[in-house]
């Protein structure tokens, strides 16, 4: 069985008073029936990846396979055969109802009428928009568009889809119905592959089979959620609650891997991945020298985001 995607030395540089390389030599295979994630920072080249795979730009060098095609040479046979959702992209005419607009999406790609129908009712009630099917599009909310433009993924049938930040914008209960539907979709029927790229850590934890991080162009790890909070290494993942201060002189501290920090009831609550326990007091030191206060101090199982944190830091060490 040949992969979904196959991706061989693929690079692409964008032209201009300096050129920027955006992708560096990749390699990367999807297997057919994968959930597979593509974490990055903003800038790491998730989108032109996916562009790429989507057949909405040509690689500069190297190839790319989807669904046994070349990107480059074989972009009609593909463009049959996938879908692609971009979180808050607008999409669809303000004059045509929900329903007419994704009437006309799966006519452009020849689904027959009685197929078509069935599948959009089936769709507007699993993303809870039975009730504003014949609402004109420009009459109803940024969610409610932006669920419409989920399910135009979806109503097509593809054999791969490319959802490329699916739940940003959308509220806790809309994301976690999608995240549902998501993993539904996948399993009702073998051969059905997706490639999810997202910035909610727990997200990509819960719903991908593998994921790839990237940075700078370059993959710096694949794995399983599992294997990549592996590398991590047990021990060395704290959560540290302190009073208001700024963290980052922290991130340079000897011993320090990664470090995210968010407010949190009007304190401050980070997360740290260390080289060893004995670096925890620097850190500590630290705080105190800046004048805050630690409330709490723990240790915790590596997660998803420490996982991140580790890989991304070590690359950018290592160039």
């Amino acid at each position: 069985m040949a992969p979904a995607v196959e991706v061989r030395s693929l690079s692409r540089v964008f032209s201009g008073r300096r050129d920027t390389l955006a992708l560096d030599n990749v390699d990367l295979t999807v297997e057919e029936g994968e959930l597979f994630g593509l974490l990055g920072p903003n800038g790491a080249g998730k989108t032109t990846l996916i562009k790429i795979l989507c057949t909405l730009l040509l690689p500069s060098s190297g190839t790319a396979r989807v669904l046994g095609h070349d990107v480059d040479v074989d972009a009609r046979h593909i463009r049959r055969r996938i879908n692609m959702v971009s979180g808050g992209e607008i999409s669809g005419y303000g004059l045509l109802t929900i329903r007419e607009n994704l009437w006309m999406f799966t006519q452009f790609y020849g689904v027959p009428g009685k197929v078509a129908r069935e599948r959009i009712d089936s769709l507007l009630e699993a993303f809870g928009l039975e009730d504003k099917a014949d609402a004109k599009l420009r009459t109803v909310s940024t969610g409610q568009r932006q669920r419409m433009n989920i399910i135009r993924g979806f109503a097509t049938d593809p054999e791969l889809i490319f959802l490329d930040e699916p739940t940003l914008g959308l509220d806790v209960a809309t994301s976690i119905a999608i995240r549902k539907y998501v993993r539904n979709w996948l399993e009702e029927r073998d051969g059905r592959t997706m490639v999810l790229t997202t910035h909610h850590m727990k997200e990509a934890d819960e719903l991908c089979d593998r994921i790839a991080i990237i940075d700078r162009g370059r993959i710096v790890a694949v794995d399983t959620p599992a294997g990549l909070k592996r590398q991590v290494g047990s021990g060395s993942s704290f959560l540290i609650e302190t009073t208001t201060f700024d963290p980052a002189p922290l991130s340079s501290l000897l011993g320090v891997r990664g470090l995210t920090a968010r407010p949190l009831d009007g304190h401050l609550q980070m997360r740290m991945v260390l080289d060893d326990e004995s670096a925890i007091a620097d850190v500590i030191s630290g705080v105190v020298s800046s004048g805050a206060r630690v409330i709490g101090l723990s240790k915790s199982e590596p997660t998803l985001e420490d996982a991140y944190l580790f890989l991304i830091t070590r690359e950018a060490t290592a160039q």
